[in-house]
Order: structure tokens, then C-alpha cells, then sequence
């Protein structure tokens, strides 16, 4: 009797086993989304997912568009499976394959050799995936991409891990004997680990990796497009500023002639913060209502700042409570900001205190980490969402409810946030943080092309004047132009001996606003990143030998740099290069693509598919146009308007140029019932290299913001 119970309680240990262990593989399902779009389901799907909450739809006409591409890997190379309830995902990675994305990153760009947990966090320093942004997406260099569409921490060993089943395993060497023992020996795998019982991946494949994000982008709903006002320059005021001490401040920028489109009031506008109100302090604004008025009437807009955390001496207290978390973060409640009746009470707040009263939008902090004071991961939320995944998407629901509330009064806002995930690409939000490195900011201004968010390296402070101006110049060149004093009271004068450089700058910015505008419709309607990496931009991934044939050399420095990581230079709308100076460079390596350059500001030649050494001076920041490259430009105005200005237009080089300027109200969402035009700016050239500009607009179609087309040709 004995033996019979030994052999059912072993059979049934085997059974267990085999049943915890699905393979996947077999009867793997992608299911074609859309034209160069597949969908894999893997195991048990949850609920709960980082696009499901979102209310996402997909921009399926433009991703036609982009036209249909084969996928770059054969589908049996993807394995999967899931066992002791978890899943895991292989995809294969050839010799020379690069891997982009999985994050906002501000070390690195290229991710191969990396192992991360993917965790929505304030940013420490270690590009270890814990980020404002860990978004589960990655670009190969082959040309295809795949989205992880799990809202749990997600680890992954980005070709690190080594299998017995490798198909190029690397060869065993002797540490004692061999100089070339690695620590780390060749990985031909990219693997994920999700913490659920399934999974849902999402591929998508391009002609380039620029195809490859754009379609990720449109699949998001198409980046977002902010009102003209947001393009402008921001100020955040200090934090305990009065409605008095801004209007001064408001008109020393006048009396400067500083440029000056929105105001940030930081917690002080609050009657409570840490936890907050939400409700105006009477002391500091007797008639906030009265104060945006006033702002607006000077063209300027008002930011608040906020944070998720309600405090019990606010009149939300109470009717939010019953909607809200286990564990308070700062003694404040935590909403529920998955439950429809959490979102409308905060809504009818909102709306009372904020919308209502003329607030323009918002900066939502703090709502990324720490783990010493955000929730843990053992609270509970009524709405039946594990606190892992409510910290995995927690920012991205606080964007979608406050884009809502405006999108549902027709008007268009621009804002900060401090978290954020896949599907938050059509949300007007741009990502900041208490982080402060320079060199770190490019990086993740470069890295946020991958990923399809937006990120500003604000200025804040600066030891020197050299470094005050130099960080001036990048964020001019971003896709929110700000100025935070919050902590100190810094002016962009506060250095006399830079200030008028500054001032230039910041016209400039100004200047190039329909440039700008035109990057973010392109954004809008193509997926087209408004800031993005080089190695998005063609002309710059060609394989050595081609350059190598191409410009008839066996030792092309060009060819050896883009091998290596270019986190220090990006290209901003259609042909603007961009290549920042830092504090202490006097001159540095520029990387120009395929295809001739023209300095920016001259006019001048400047190379063809090579690297050049520049030294600017401290007044200039490096910037190149392409051949036939257009540049709209505004008079070198303070504000935005609503009226028309003339248009300088600007054309570089000797081949012919076209340009899809992009108009409308800058206010509204009536764009998407096609209240917008293209006007469609072109520059002919002759075989005596005679040139002629042309203003193209479509009948019966309104023009917001131009008056006139000015041409001026840069290069000679």
C-alpha cells in the first residue's frame, strides 16, 4: 500500500511540474494588427495592461502611409513561455545588432550589454531601469521593434544572458592563459521576465528605425501637439511668490525684453502642499481668477504645480477618501485614479479651482518614487489594482484625466509630468526631474526619441556663466523651453556678462517657433519624433563598407564614429542638427550625416559624411542644415500672439528645397476636424544656381499665424 501512495504522489509532482511549465512556442498566435503591425498573445492575459486603461486609438490611416515593411526576424526565433507563473520572452540578436530604447536613460543609448529591472522610479543616477519612464520598448537596428505590454516591473538582460541552445555560442577561454578572457562573454539574446501568468507583445517593423518609431508613435494615437503658447519661453517663479511679486517679475522680462509665454507658480499658490489642497492660498492670491486674467491679458499663461497626495485641510478630502489607497504618501490620501467616480470628483475640483479660473495646465510632480515614501507594493487600491501596476502607470492616468478635462473645453494644454509609459506619446506632457547633470540631459533628450515621450533639460542653476548660457542653449533646442527658479530666484540676467546672449538665445527660440510647430504637427500626423536621435536620421546607419565605397577611403574616421555610441549631438525637426558645447569645451567633434551641411548661422559649407572639429565661441551653439534644407522663421518676437507675422524664410545649400509649413489656431482641437493648412514652401534651383521661393497655399484654406514669405538663401 505504501508503494501505490509513493508512485500517485509522484505522478501527480510530475504533473504539477509540466503544468507550470507552458510552452508557447508551438502554437504561438501573431495576429497582423495592421500594415507592419503584429500583436503575440503569451499565456494568461491580465486586465490590467500598460495601453488598457488609455484610451489610445490608433492612428491606422497614417500608419498605412508609412507603407507595409516585412518583419526583420523570423516569428520561430521569438520564444516564449511561462513558468511558476511567470513569463519569459527571447527574442535573437545578431553579432552586430544594436538595441535602442527600454527607457528613459541618461547614460546610454545603446542598451546591448545591459541588464535593467524596468520600474517607474525617481531617477538616482544608474541607468539601471528604474526611471521617470521605463517604457518596455525596444528599437534593433535590423529594423523592428517590440513593446512589452505588461504594466509590472520588467527585467531584462539585453544580450547578456548565454543559453546551452545558443546557435553562436561564444568559445569557453582560459582566464589564466588568455588576454582576452571577458567577464562578460558574447550573448545572442535579448530576454524579458514579466512577474504575470502572461503577456501581450506588440511588434512593429520599418523600411529604418525611424519607420519602426513612427509606427509606435501612430499606434499611440500620434504625438502630441501643443498650443503655440507652449513653444514659447516658461518661467517657474519661487515658491512662495505672491500674485503681486510675479506681475513684477512679469514686468521685468517686459522692461528687459526677455521673451515670456507662461508662468509656473510652484506649491506656494496652495492653501496645503505635501500633501496638497489644490485650493488657492488667499494670502498669496486674493483673486486667482482676477491674477489669470491679468496674465492672459499680457499673453501669458499659468502652470501650476501639483502633486497626487490630497491633504485632509481641503474641501476634496472628504469626498475623495472613499476612492483612495491603503497607505497615504506625506500623511495625504492616494486616489484611485483608475476609478471613473475617483476621476470625476477630481475633475469637478480641477475645474472649480484651476480650469475655470484661466490655468493654462499643469507640472505634476512626485509621481514617480521614491520607494522610502511612495506606496509599497503590498498597499491595495479599491479599484482591485495591485500597487505594482498602479506605480507602473499611475502618471501615465494622470495625464490621460487632465488632457480630458481640457480636450472636453476645447482647449489645448502643455505640461510637465514626472512619470510616464507606453501609450503616453499623444499626451501633452514633457518629463523633467531633480536630476541635474548636463551631459545626462542630452542623453535623455536623445534617448526620448526611442520611446515616444518628450523630455526638457530645464535650466535651473549654474556655477559659472559659462555654464549658465551653454545650458540655455540646449534647452532652446528642446521641446519645452524653461527657466525653473523655483528654489533660488535665478533670472536668465542673473549672470550680467551672458545676459544678452541669453537674451539671443531665447529670441531665437522664439524665432523658430514655426519650425517647431511644424516638427510637432509632423509629430502629430506622422509619429515623426520633433527631438530625435541621430541614429534615427538617414544617412547616418550605413554599414562601413558603404562608406567606405561611398567616399573612397579604407580608413574613414566617419565610419568608425557612428559605430560607437553619439549621445552628445540630435537632430531637431526635418534638418536642423543640433551639437551642444558644455562647460570648459572650447570646441568639439561634430558627426555629419550623409549628405552636405551648412552652417546655420552663416550659411557657410560645412561638410559632407565626415566629422569636423568646430570652436563656436561661447556665443553660438553648434547648429547644421541639410542640403536644401527650409527653416520658417518669426520676427524675433517676445510672445506668441494671436495675430499674423511675416515669415522669414530660410534656405540652405545649392539643392532644391521643400517644406510643409503647418498652420492653425494654436489653441484648439479643431485640427482634428481638418482646421489646419499646409502651406508648402519651395525653392527652386537653376543650372546657374539661380534660386526662387515660392509660398503654395491651398484654396479656400485659413492662414492663423503668417502674413508674408520672406526668402532669404543662406549659402551663396
Amino acid at each position: 500500500m505504501r508503494k501505490i501512495v509513493i508512485y500517485v504522489c509522484g505522478l501527480f509532482m510530475v504533473l504539477a511540474a509540466f503544468a507550470c511549465v507552458q510552452k508557447d512556442n508551438v502554437n504561438l498566435e501573431w495576429k497582423k494588427e495592421g500594415q507592419g503591425i503584429w500583436k503575440i498573445s503569451v499565456g494568461k492575459q491580465e486586465k490590467v495592461t500598460l495601453l488598457s486603461e488609455l484610451d489610445i486609438t490608433p492612428q491606422w490611416k497614417a500608419i498605412e502611409e508609412i507603407g507595409d515593411a516585412p518583419l526583420a526576424i523570423d516569428p520561430k526565433d521569438v520564444k516564449t513561455e511561462v513558468v511558476d507563473g511567470k513569463t519569459y520572452i527571447r527574442f535573437p540578436l545578431d553579432k552586430d545588432e544594436k538595441i535602442f530604447g527600454l527607457g528613459l536613460n541618461f547614460k546610454t543609448v545603446e542598451q546591448r550589454g545591459r541588464v535593467m529591472r524596468l520600474h517607474v522610479d525617481h531617477y538616482g543616477g544608474s541607468d539601471n531601469g528604474r526611471t521617470h519612464a521605463p517604457i518596455p520598448f525596444f528599437v534593433s537596428s535590423k529594423g523592428y521593434g517590440a513593446l512589452i505590454n505588461s504594466a509590472r516591473y520588467i527585467d531584462v538582460w539585453v544580450g547578456t544572458s548565454v543559453r546551452q541552445d545558443s546557435s553562436n555560442p561564444p568559445v569557453a577561454k582560459d582566464r589564466n592563459t588568455d588576454k582576452d578572457w571577458t567577464a562578460q562573454p558574447y550573448s545572442d539574446n535579448l530576454e524579458f521576465l514579466i512577474p504575470a501568468e502572461g503577456a501581450e507583445v506588440i511588434v512593429f517593423s520599418g523600411k529604418t528605425m525611424l519607420d519602426v518609431v513612427r509606427r509606435y508613435n501612430l499606434y499611440n494615437g500620434g504625438g502630441c501637439l501643443p498650443p503655440k503658447w507652449g513653444l514659447g519661453f516658461w518661467h517657474r517663479v519661487p515658491s512662495l511668490f505672491t500674485d503681486t511679486e510675479i506681475e513684477r517679475e512679469v514686468q521685468e522680462f517686459r522692461d528687459k525684453g526677455f521673451p515670456l509665454n507662461v508662468v509656473g507658480l510652484e506649491p506656494g499658490w496652495m492653501t496645503a502642499s505635501y500633501p496638497c489642497t489644490y485650493e488657492w492660498d488667499n494670502t498669496r492670491f486674493p483673486n486667482p481668477q482676477a491674477f489669470t486674467k491679468k496674465m492672459k491679458e499680457s499673453n501669458i499663461q499659468t502652470n501650476l504645480w501639483m502633486n497626487p497626495y490630497i491633504s485632509p485641510k481641503g474641501e476634496l478630502y472628504d469626498r475623495i477618501k472613499p476612492y483612495t489607497s491603503s497607505h497615504t504618501v506625506w500623511c495625504g490620501i492616494v486616489p484611485d485614479y483608475m476609478m471613473s467616480e475617483a476621476q470625476r470628483i477630481l475633475i469637478d475640483h480641477f475645474k472649480k479651482h484651476q480650469l475655470n479660473l484661466g490655468v493654462s495646465g499643469y507640472k505634476m510632480d512626485e509621481n514617480d518614487g521614491y520607494d522610502s515614501w511612495l506606496w509599497p507594493d503590498v498597499a491595495s487600491f479599491p479599484s482591485g489594482t495591485s500597487a505594482e501596476q498602479m506605480r507602473q502607470i499611475y502618471g501615465s492616468l494622470m495625464q490621460k484625466v487632465t488632457t480630458q478635462m481640457y480636450k472636453d473645453e476645447n482647449k489645448r494644454t502643455y505640461g510637465l509630468v514626472r512619470a510616464a509609459n507606453a501609450g503616453t506619446t499623444s499626451f501633452p506632457y514633457v518629463i523633467y526631474n531633480d536630476y541635474y547633470n548636463h551631459h545626462d540631459f542630452i542623453t535623455a533628450l536623445v534617448n526620448s526619441s526611442f520611446i515616444g515621450v518628450l523630455w526638457t533639460p530645464e535650466v535651473r542653476a549654474s556655477r559659472t556663466s559659462e555654464e549658465w548660457l551653454r545650458r540655455m542653449q540646449t534647452v532652446c533646442f528642446s521641446p519645452l523651453a524653461m527657466l525653473n527658479a523655483w528654489a533660488d530666484g535665478t533670472k536668465p540676467w542673473t549672470f550680467p556678462e551672458v545676459a544678452e546672449s541669453v537674451k539671443a538665445i531665447s529670441l531665437l527660440r522664439m524665432q523658430l517657433i514655426p519650425y517647431l510647430y511644424t516638427a510637432f504637427a509632423d509629430y502629430t500626423f506622422k509619429g515623426t519624433p520633433p527631438v530625435r536621435a541621430m541614429n534615427l536620421e538617414e544617412g547616418y546607419n550605413m554599414d562601413e563598407k558603404m562608406l567606405q565605397v561611398s567616399f573612397d577611403a579604407t580608413n574613414n574616421p566617419y565610419a568608425l564614429a557612428i559605430k560607437k555610441e553619439v549621445k552628445d549631438q540630435f537632430m531637431v525637426g526635418n534638418s536642423l542638427l543640433v551639437a551642444p558645447l558644455f562647460e570648459g569645451e572650447k570646441e568639439r567633434k561634430v558627426i555629419l550625416p550623409k549628405g552636405k551641411w551648412y552652417d546655420f548661422y552663416t550659411g557657410e559649407f560645412a561638410g559632407e559624411g565626415e566629422i569636423i572639429s568646430v570652436s563656436p565661441g561661447l556665443d553660438k551653439i553648434p547648429v547644421y542644415v541639410k542640403d536644401g534644407g527650409i527653416v520658417p522663421m518669426f520676427p524675433p518676437i517676445r510672445q506668441i500672439e494671436n495675430k499674423q507675422y511675416p515669415l522669414e524664410v530660410r534656405h540652405y545649400g545649392n539643392a532644391p528645397g521643400i517644406y510643409d509649413l503647418y498652420d492653425d489656431d494654436g489653441e484648439t482641437f479643431n485640427y482634428q476636424k481638418g482646421e489646419f493648412v499646409r502651406i508648402v514652401l519651395t525653392v527652386d534651383v537653376d543650372a546657374s544656381n539661380n534660386k526662387m521661393g515660392k509660398a503654395s497655399i491651398p484654396g479656400g484654406k485659413n492662414v492663423w499665424s503668417y502674413s508674408d514669405y520672406i526668402f532669404r538663401y543662406m549659402t551663396k
